[in-house]
């Protein structure tokens, strides 16, 4: 049945994302070789699996089926953060359940696309198709480097996807079919290379441009000369960006991922730089409409985005160098700057709105603290009605 689907439904599948990225910390803790709250063997496998489709994936399904209004679609992101949590304990069973989450991901999107099939939402289609293939591989016992390609894909489809919805009214001729040939030539890239065993210099010249379309006709690019909550998101995606082409190159220096010297360079470019930086972005958009409550702007949301490019540009130079205390440094920033984001976000939103100054004489009446306008033309994902937004 079709309808908001109530907060008391949101939040446990919310919290199940929550717990997953606890986990996902720790055991990121664990494989950095320093102190973890609860002591792991540190399984890389398990920790990419609980962060990406455990966390992350739980929250894309749920912002989708927010957009879809209806309730049978929550099965997506539930079976996907309640895989994640089984994945310590039953790993079989946690893989089925995240396989299930994701092929209900697949259902919602063609759900989404009987009611207008456009560009942006057949790039997202791509994305939850290779979604799909990766839990599969992993549930196959793939390694998980082989996996990392279609982890990639997951993550750029999905955003690239969400990016041209919002920017469609502005997108110059062609731009649209120019994402749309880019997400399918990536898309047969990553293909190939599972059947080859080779080839992951096309995947990486394929992210490079993917950044390069991004950097071209995102709107990010300008409203990051605005203020406040604007500005913020646009920095978090320019951020993004970057993220995602020094993935694209370290991939296309390193080639294949196995034993390559390049491999932490290119998983954490694309799951921390790309897809965090994305999430902080976005969070102040995101949460309002998936819990029902405010998360205002603050400008201490700059502290941990600033924080989150220093680690792991001290990860990466630690990793590259052979520096293995500078490596686990930047690991452990990274760790605590996660952490430090989601209770920024937790204290903003339980603070609510800042209090506004009593205007003086000859002020406009206008307010103009940005963290309360509509931040939608900053570049938050389109969540809402499936109908755009027409009529309430």
């Amino acid at each position: 049945m079709a309808g908001p689907i109530p907060a008391w439904m949101r939040w446990p599948v919310l919290i199940t994302g929550g717990v997953c990225l606890l986990i996902g910390l720790n055991l990121a803790l664990s494989l950095l070789g320093v102190w973890a709250p609860v002591p792991s063997g540190g399984d890389a496998a398990i920790h990419g699996q609980v962060m990406t489709f455990g966390f992350a994936g739980t929250l894309i399904c749920l912002e989708r089926v927010i957009a879809l209004r209806e309730k049978w679609a929550l099965i997506a992101p539930a079976a996907l953060g309640l895989g994640g949590i089984l994945l310590l304990v039953e790993p079989t069973a946690g893989r089925a359940l995240q396989a299930l989450g994701m092929a209900v991901l697949v259902a919602v999107y063609a759900r989404l696309a009987r009611r207008g099939l456009t560009v942006a939402l057949s790039i997202q289609i791509l994305g939850a198709l290779v979604g799909l293939g990766a839990v599969l591989l992993w549930w196959s016992g793939a390694a998980t480097w082989a996996v990392i390609p279609w982890i990639a894909g997951f993550f750029v489809f999905t955003i690239v996807g969400e990016r041209v919805e919002l920017a469609h009214i502005s997108l110059p001729p062609g731009a649209e079919r120019l994402a749309w040939g880019l997400s399918l030539a990536l898309a047969f890239a990553i293909v190939a290379v599972l059947a080859a065993g080779r080839g992951g210099e096309f995947v990486g010249v394929l992210l490079l441009a993917q950044a390069a379309w991004l950097a071209r006709y995102d709107i990010a690019r300008t409203t990051v000369r605005t203020s406040g909550l604007p500005q913020y998101s646009a920095a978090n995606m320019i951020a993004a960006m970057v993220w995602l082409a020094v993935a694209g190159i370290a991939w296309v220096l390193g080639g294949g991922l196995a034993a390559s010297p390049v491999y932490d360079t290119v998983v954490h470019s694309i799951t921390i730089g790309f897809t965090i930086s994305m999430i902080m972005a976005h969070a102040p958009i995101i949460l309002p409409a998936v819990l029902r409550r405010p998360l205002p702007y603050r400008p201490v949301f700059w502290v941990p985005a600033v924080l989150l490019n220093a680690g792991l540009l001290i990860r990466l130079i630690g990793d590259v160098r052979g520096l293995g205390l500078t490596w686990q440094i930047g690991g452990a920033l990274l760790v605590v700057t996660i952490l430090a984001f989601v209770l920024t976000a937790a204290v903003s939103s339980a603070a609510g709105p800042p209090k506004r100054r009593a205007p003086k004489r000859g002020d406009s009446a206008e307010p103009t603290d940005q963290s309360t306008v509509n931040p939608r033309p900053a570049g938050g994902l389109s969540i809402g009605r499936p109908d755009g937004g027409k009529g309430r």
